[in-house]
């Protein structure tokens, strides 16, 4: 009996209204659209409302995955949902996102892997489809980066943005996911973190005056590690598959960082202008939502076809990193 084939039966996504410009955030620190775009190729990001939280984007984006794979609610056997920006602390956002679809009786999980989190998520959701445990598998990255921004930290606040996408994994008759590849280094941790707010610092009068609630990161040695470990983590999802740079159809990376974007690709040995997918213009980083808006985008402008062989790239907080091969 042959191996099942698990692949995307459905996605969407969600965006806030609410535009920030980088016009806009002239008017707020100390920056200009000039440098912002220069080392981000940042033009604006999405910003959710203040009473909008990370399940309620989560929801918007999972109707739409439902309505595109032609799913009802109740087809649903297990919710993943890669955030770092949940609702709370416990219960699992996943939880109530299940709430708020209407979804009785089945397992909903958290994961923590930030930008890396939606990798993770089909990872996982393969190896439940393929053991028989699961038939349908919503995996949802969603992030509300602007909770976790310092809007007086000019390094970081250009970079962020808010938004969410799904996708429904299940059984395919052909294609779907070739290769896996999975990393963590926790040495590593603090090139990027939110010290606050967990058991280590809890919150109080000196964690807020200290403003440590918010994302810290250390910009230039992210930037060498990011480049390195994008490029290794698609040479490793390809290798066991004898596949090269050419042989891939698209490469939809975690849109962190244009320049980083484009020296990975270098690396890769492929044409970015025309094999590397970028939305981070419109949307800037939203950790764990990037991959997952971007994936649903490039198959709604067509940039993905049938027998197309797809990678996702990603790298984030932990560090963390993933890649993953699917054949459409």
């Amino acid at each position: 009996m042959s191996e099942k084939k698990v692949g995307v039966i459905g996605l969407g996504k969600y965006l806030p209204e609410n535009r920030l410009t980088n016009a806009d955030l002239e008017k707020i620190v100390d920056t200009t659209d000039e440098w912002i775009t220069g080392r981000t190729g940042i033009k604006e990001r999405r910003i959710a409302r203040d009473d909008e939280a990370t399940s309620d984007m989560a929801v918007r984006a999972a109707r739409k995955a439902l309505e595109n794979a032609k799913l009802e609610p109740k087809d649903i056997d297990l919710i993943i949902v890669a955030t770092i920006t949940p609702d709370m602390f416990f219960p699992a956002t996943a939880c109530i996102v299940q709430n708020k679809l209407g979804i009785k009786n089945i397992p909903a999980f958290d994961i923590s892997v930030a930008c890396s989190g939606f990798i993770y998520g089909f990872a996982i959701a393969n190896q439940f489809i393929k053991s028989g445990a699961y038939k349908h598998v919503l995996v949802i990255a969603a992030e509300k980066m602007s909770s976790v921004t310092d809007w007086k930290d000019r390094g970081t606040c250009v970079l962020m943005g808010d938004g969410a996408g799904a996708a429904i994994l299940g059984e395919v008759a052909e294609g779907g996911i070739l290769s896996v590849y999975l990393g963590a280094d926790g040495s590593k941790g603090d090139l990027l973190n939110m010290p606050a707010g967990g058991s280590r610092l809890p919150a109080s009068i000196s964690t807020v005056e200290g403003r440590l609630h918010f994302l810290k990161m250390q910009g230039n040695e992210l930037f060498r590690h990011a480049v390195k470990i994008m490029a290794e983590a698609a040479f490793k999802a390809a290798e066991p598959l004898g596949l090269k740079g050419n042989d891939v159809s698209l490469v939809i990376p975690h849109q962190a960082n244009v320049r980083i974007l484009n020296a990975v690709a270098k690396r890769m040995g492929i044409d970015p202008k025309k094999k590397l997918y970028l939305n981070i213009d419109k949307y800037g980083n939203m950790s764990a939502a990037s991959s997952a808006v971007a994936l649903a985008e490039a198959v709604e402008e067509g940039r993905v076809k049938k027998g197309d062989i797809i990678l996702l790239d990603a790298f984030g907080a932990g560090l963390t990193w993933g890649a993953l091969l699917i054949k459409w």
